[in-house]
């Protein structure tokens, strides 16, 4: 049964730098968004290492082993005896290749495969996919400043509305949570994909409006944490009640490093820096 579930955001792409809405645009991470991605795939693994404990023991043949003139061989018996094999981790990543890299990033240091899943791309943006923030705004001022304030001015311009992403995001974490495959041993799951989404789709399945945005926003490569309540004094739950225990968390390098730049020897002479969005 899954009762961990790990939101990780991608990281940086040239559509982030430049202030573009990517929505569902195949767009790779730049150089500066692979390092995010390390670094927060170095993190969680270092906090998930038991995963790659109960994967071996799972799937021994994933245990390395010495020559035939080694004194013994690796016990295998030791993965299987460890606490750490009485729990698994799934990692699911949306389709688009930015989620795919993050996500590599983080299950390839454990060992452990990578499911894709189309329903978690990103929110559409309609007709303003590809656009910066300046050219929705040179396009239609009035429909900009409402999508700004969260009135749903971008509706008319074929942009999924936040509570539909939510709804769709939430839809689709509840039957991931009650898929058969997940049925017995505890399960954490690590999904990758996309700010919009994961914040909508959080915001959703703890009661609170998308439209609202209580949440704020989600940085490149940073995750959420909820728990999935099945059962409350021993009785199991009709429906599973999540609890959001962290949120928008970051590596600890992110602190003290330039985390939207990157460190500077990966920041070319022609490279631009990144900026916050203004209004």
């Amino acid at each position: 049964m899954i009762d961990e579930v790990v939101m990780l955001r991608h990281g940086r792409t040239s559509y982030n730098l430049a202030r573009r809405l990517q929505g569902q645009i195949d767009v790779p991470l730049d150089i500066v968004g692979q390092w995010q991605a390390d670094q927060a795939g170095f993190e969680l693994a270092q906090r998930y290492y038991w995963a790659k404990v109960g994967n071996i023991a799972r799937n021994p043949q994933l245990l390395a082993q010495p020559g035939p003139d080694a004194a013994e061989r690796s016990s295998i018996d030791e993965y299987r005896q460890a606490p750490a094999s009485r729990r698994r981790l799934a990692v699911v990543a949306s389709d688009l290749f930015r989620a795919q890299q993050t996500a590599h990033a983080f299950a390839d240091l454990l060992g452990i495969p990578v499911e894709l899943d189309p329903r978690l791309r990103e929110r559409r943006f309609g007709q303003w996919e590809g656009l910066t923030r300046e050219e929705i705004r040179a396009m239609d001022e009035a429909a900009y400043v409402s999508w700004r304030r969260h009135e749903g001015g971008e509706l008319a311009y074929g942009v999924e509305s936040r509570r539909d992403v939510g709804r769709r995001g939430a839809e689709t974490m509840r039957e991931i949570v009650a898929d058969p495959r997940y049925a017995g041993e505890p399960t954490t799951l690590v999904v990758v994909g996309h700010g919009s989404w994961i914040a909508a789709t959080i915001e959703t399945l703890i009661g609170l409006d998308p439209d609202g945005n209580a949440l704020g926003g989600i940085r490149n490569a940073s995750w959420s944490r909820l728990s999935v309540v099945g059962a409350m004094g021993g009785v199991p739950l009709d429906e599973p009640v999540w609890q959001l225990d962290e949120f928008n968390r970051s590596p600890m390098i992110a602190q003290y490093a330039d985390w939207e730049n990157g460190p500077a020897d990966l920041r070319g002479p022609g490279m631009p820096g990144w900026k916050p969005i203004a209004m």
